[in-house]
């Protein structure tokens, strides 16, 4: 029998075996048992030595169809095989998605969310709207109709993630108050909650993934202590408390004066701890007015209109409720943490 010969019924051979098989493992070992280093192929191509430079180059190209033709009857096997077990499982289980469970226990609201919708009731009773946007936004949305140049050194300090069509994963629930400024007719009071990222050095203190509620108002006549008198309205409302805070200057390009509102750390009664990095202080709420730029980008007459702008940090925020002492809690998962709430 020649060598030519020889493949074409190892090929017939293998195909029968092949179809054989049952089971993935077992049509693995048939496959191995013919196309392995030390399978059947193999072994007969060692023939080709014997053979003259026009016969190998014959054999040769036999060979490789060969081995071709029995990788796709593998493959094709392969698939069936997985088709026939899901088909005999279907027959065999049943699942009711619409029984109720066994467990009474039942989940509930991450405490970011309750938080959340406890500040969203909050300000909807002092009259503000809720606004929402989409988590990846143009760059002139998240820095340049805030007052952020291209070459702004400001941009350093909310370095993000960039896809590949220039876009970018949003810094800051800022950009949906650029777009309450283009879409409503002034005066407004709009609440921006929402997720939001930053390429950050993970602490205690710090996430790459978290949460905010900016807000804005604007008006005429709109100054720092309607600013102040908001701010902590909220805080003792959410902390059901008087809460001790502090206003310090803070620069940020979207709002001129800018400042800082800090609590006085609720985990350690501002004794000092890994939250408040042991200062008994923590940033909580910048805010400031509105600077004029944004509000001229946006078509409207500085002149004429004012207002106050703020982003509160609800993962710190539920920190300080709760006395938790690691952000990164919120995102792990972690059930016996999650249970707490």
């Amino acid at each position: 029998m020649s060598l030519s010969q020889e493949i074409e019924s190892l090929v017939k051979e293998a195909e029968s075996v092949l179809s054989s098989a049952t089971s993935e493992q077992e049509l693995d070992s048939f496959k191995n048992q013919f196309l392995g280093k030390k399978g059947k192929l193999t072994s007969v191509l060692k023939g080709l030595a014997s053979l003259s430079v026009e016969e190998k180059k014959t054999v040769g190209k036999q060979a490789n169809e060969a081995q071709s033709k029995l990788e796709s009857f593998v493959e094709t096997k392969r698939s069936s095989l997985k088709e026939s077990f899901y088909e005999n499982q279907l027959g065999k289980e049943f699942f009711d998605s619409l029984r109720p469970l066994a467990s009474k226990e039942r989940g509930s609201l991450h405490p970011i969310s309750q938080i959340q919708y406890e500040i969203e009731d909050i300000f909807t009773s002092m009259g503000f709207s809720v606004m929402d946007g989409p988590e990846v936004e143009t760059d002139e949305n998240n820095f340049g109709a805030l007052n952020f140049t291209e070459d702004h050194p400001a941009r350093d300090m909310q370095d993000t993630f960039y896809t590949s069509d220039g876009n970018l994963l949003r810094t800051h629930t800022s950009a949906i108050q650029v777009r309450a400024l283009r879409k409503l007719k002034p005066p407004f009071r709009i609440i921006a909650p929402g997720r939001v990222f930053r390429y950050e050095e993970v602490d205690a203190s710090h996430e790459n993934t978290f949460y905010q509620v900016e807000g804005m108002v604007v008006g005429e006549n709109i100054s720092v202590a309607h600013l102040i008198y908001t701010m902590e309205t909220l805080l003792s409302r959410v902390f059901r408390k008087e809460i001790k805070t502090r206003l310090r200057p803070g620069y940020f390009p979207f709002v001129e004066p800018g400042f800082e509102l800090d609590i006085n750390c609720l985990v350690c009664n501002g004794d000092g701890c890994s939250v408040c990095k042991h200062s008994g202080w923590l940033e909580l709420l910048p805010c400031g007015l509105v600077h004029p730029n944004v509000l001229e980008s946006a078509g409207l007459d500085s002149k004429k209109w004012t207002g106050f702008a703020f982003g509160l940090g609800l993962d710190r925020l539920v920190m300080m409720r709760y006395g938790i002492h690691d952000i990164r809690y919120f995102q792990s998962g972690n059930l016996r943490f999650l249970k707490q709430f």
